[in-house]
C-alpha cells in the first residue's frame, strides 16, 4: 500500500508550533487540555458532510473520527470536543481509584517520526470524579466512550473492571475495556485468551440490565495469530467489537528521534502500517458486522481512509493533534470527504472492508 501522510500543522498552529515544541510534551498537553475545558478554544471542525455519517454499535455518529483515550483521561474537556470537530470521543482510562501513574518524565515526541512515546501509567483522578464530569458532558448525536482500566497495585484486577462497567454502564454510550497497556503491572494480562474469556463473561454479567456497547482494545504489535485469538473470544461473547490498537512496545529500526530507546508505548506515524494490517486481518476474520475502530498514525485523510478501506468503521486519533494541531480533524474530515467522492463512494459505510487500500 502507497502511503503520503501530510504531516504539517494546519491553521493556525503553524504559527504556534515553534514555541510548544519548546515545552516539555506533558506541560504542553496539559495546557491544551485547560484551554479547551474553558472553551477556550476556537470551534476549528468544520462540516459534517452527509457521507461522513455513520452507524455503527447502534450508536449514530455525525462523522467517523473520534479522540482516542488518553488525551482527556479525566473528561474536564469532553463536553467541548465537538468544537475540534471530532464525531465522538473516549475519556480515560479510568480506574477505579485514583491513580498518579508513573515518575516523570513519561511523554516524549519523537520529532522528525512524527510519533511519540508514553508512560503515563494511567494518570487520573479515579472513577467518581470521572463519572461526575461524564454525566454532564454526554450530549445528543455526539457518543461519548469511557476507556477503563485496572489500578496497577490492584490484587483483583478483573473486580476493577467489573466494578467500572458497574459504575459507567449506565452513563456512558460505550465502553472500551483496555487490556493492551504496556505501562502498568496489570495492563496486557488479559490478553490471554483464557483470561479475557472470563473477564468477558463477568463484564457482560456486570451490566445488568443496560446494553451499553463494550469493545475490547488491543495492542497494535501482538501477532496476527494472538490478535485472531483475542477477536474470537470478545466477538463469541457478543461484544460490538474491538479497538485496534493500542500503542507498541516495538521499536521500529526507521525511528530516528533521540527518544527512541524511551520505555513506553509509541504511538503516531511509525505504528501506523502494523496496525492497519492487524485491522484488516481481523476483519477477515470477524465478518461485517461487528465494529472495527482503526487507530494508530492518523495524520491525514488518506491515512484515514486506507483504516476505513482496511475494515475500520470508525477512526480514533491523538498525537496527530500534537504535530498537526486541533484543526487537523477538519482537515481529514475535508480530504476523506474528496476520497469517497474520487472513488464513488457515497458513504463511509460504503468503503468498511473495500480492501483496495492494501493492494
Amino acid at each position: 500500500m502507497t502511503r503520503t501522510s501530510t504531516t504539517t500543522p494546519v491553521g493556525w498552529y503553524r504559527l504556534v508550533w515553534p514555541i510548544i515544541r519548546r515545552f516539555d510534551p506533558e506541560t504542553a498537553h496539559g495546557i491544551a487540555l485547560r484551554l479547551l475545558a474553558c472553551g477556550i478554544m476556537p470551534p476549528v471542525g468544520g462540516e459534517n458532510p452527509a457521507s461522513l455519517a455513520i452507524r455503527a454499535m447502534g450508536l449514530a455518529f455525525a462523522n467517523p473520527v473520534g479522540l482516542a483515550a488518553g488525551f482527556d483521561k479525566n473528561a474536564v474537556a469532553a463536553r467541548h470536543l465537538p468544537r475540534l470537530g471530532f464525531g465522538f470521543g473516549e475519556v480515560g482510562g479510568v480506574t477505579p481509584r485514583p491513580q498518579v501513574g508513573n515518575p516523570r518524565p513519561r511523554l516524549f515526541r519523537l520529532d522528525g517520526d512524527f510519533g511519540a512515546i508514553n508512560r503515563m501509567g494511567f494518570n487520573n483522578e479515579g472513577e467518581a470524579a470521572v463519572a461526575l464530569r461524564v454525566r454532564t458532558a454526554r450530549q445528543p448525536g455526539f457518543p461519548l466512550g469511557v476507556n477503563l482500566a485496572s489500578n496497577s497495585d490492584s490484587e483483583a484486577p478483573a473486580e476493577d473492571f467489573v466494578r467500572l462497567v458497574q459504575g459507567f454502564a449506565p452513563i456512558a454510550d460505550y465502553l472500551t475495556v483496555d487490556v493492551s497497556c504496556p505501562n502498568t503491572k496489570n495492563g496486557r494480562m488479559f490478553q490471554d485468551p483464557v483470561r479475557l474469556d472470563d473477564l468477558l463473561q463477568r463484564l457482560l454479567a456486570a451490566r445488568g440490565g443496560h446494553r451499553t456497547p463494550m469493545l475490547v482494545k488491543l495492542a497494535s504489535d501482538l501477532s496476527e495469530a494472538e490478535a485472531l485469538a483475542i477477536a474470537e473470544v470478545t466477538m463469541r461473547h457478543g461484544l460490538a467489537g474491538l479497538v485496534v490498537a493500542n500503542t507498541s512496545a516495538l521499536r521500529p529500526e526507521s525511528l530516528t528521534s533521540p527518544h527512541k530507546g524511551e520505555r513506553g508505548g509509541l504511538s503516531g506515524r511509525p505504528i501506523y502500517g502494523a496496525s492497519t494490517a492487524l485491522l484488516a486481518a481481523i476483519r477477515r476474520a470477524v465478518g461485517k458486522d461487528a465494529t472495527l475502530v482503526g487507530v494508530g498514525g492518523i495524520f491525514s485523510g488518506e491515512d484515514a481512509y486506507g483504516k476505513i478501506r482496511a475494515g475500520a468503521n470508525l477512526l480514533q486519533l491523538y498525537t496527530a493533534m500534537v504535530f498537526r494541531g486541533p484543526a487537523v480533524v477538519g482537515a481529514i474530515k475535508r480530504e476523506l470527504t474528496a476520497l469517497l467522492a474520487r472513488d464513488g463512494f457515497a458513504s463511509v459505510a460504503d468503503a468498511v472492508g473495500d480492501g483496495s487500500a492494501l493492494t
